[in-house]
């Protein structure tokens, strides 16, 4: 079943809800070290819970900068 953006942006802000203690809404065009301040240790955490709960493998060299590419990555491997 192939799920919209809006859907899995919503997934992935729970997802950093519940592991990063994030609060506010995610948009596709925040950038994840500046916008959302994630350190090394935090981008990792979100990238390990996102996998888990999506049950994707997120590629280490796909350059995710932003929210919007990591939802197009979900998507892409959801869409498999």
């Amino acid at each position: 079943m192939s799920r919209s953006d809006a859907e899995i942006i919503t997934d992935i802000a729970e997802v950093a809800r519940q592991h990063l203690g994030w609060k506010g809404e995610l948009r596709p065009e925040m950038r994840l070290v500046e916008d959302l301040e994630l350190d090394s240790l935090k981008t990792l955490t979100l990238a390990l819970e996102v996998e888990n709960f999506f049950r994707v493998c997120l590629d280490e060299e796909a350059g995710i900068q932003t929210v919007g590419d990591l939802v197009a990555i979900v998507r892409e491997q959801l869409d498999d």
